[in-house]
């Protein structure tokens, strides 16, 4: 079943992801947040949702923290450099967006779906919900009948 969750929901924390210059592209890419930190890790696979469209990363570490250089069409171009469109980057040059500026990171499911958007935007996403039994107890209750 698939629900919508606004931004401003208390459901959703809302962090400050700062743009920066990393690497030796010197391409703009996002610093994670300490706050989100907790749950993700450097090589993790994330879903970001951006503009109402769902792109897919991994995320880097170096020595300043975490960090995602792109965002991309699929879960095998996150994980090839050099191919497919960085959207992440598209959307950061439509926003003018430069170094040192901020965009908000929406958890929309910690360690796993982020939503990326303008400060002051708000944004609407959609959210899978999980069937209210796991396979586990599913299965449980078969054996049991």
């Amino acid at each position: 079943m698939r629900t919508k969750l606004p931004s401003d929901s208390d459901a959703v924390a809302n962090h400050r992801a700062e743009i920066v210059r990393r690497g030796g592209s010197r391409t703009k890419c996002l610093s994670l947040p300490a706050a989100i930190g907790d749950a993700v890790s450097a090589g993790d696979r994330l879903t970001l949702v951006i503009d109402g469209s769902e792109y897919y990363t991994v995320v880097a570490g170096d020595s300043d923290g975490l960090v995602v250089h792109g965002a991309y069409d699929n879960r095998r171009l996150a994980k090839t450099t050099g191919e497919g469109t960085n959207r992440l980057g598209e959307w950061l040059a439509e926003l003018g967006r430069e170094a040192d500026n901020s965009v908000v990171c929406d958890e929309i499911a910690a360690g796993e779906r982020y939503g990326l958007r303008a400060p002051g935007d708000r944004a609407v996403y959609t959210v899978q919900q999980e069937p209210r039994d796991s396979l586990q107890s599913i299965a449980e209750d078969l054996d049991d009948a």
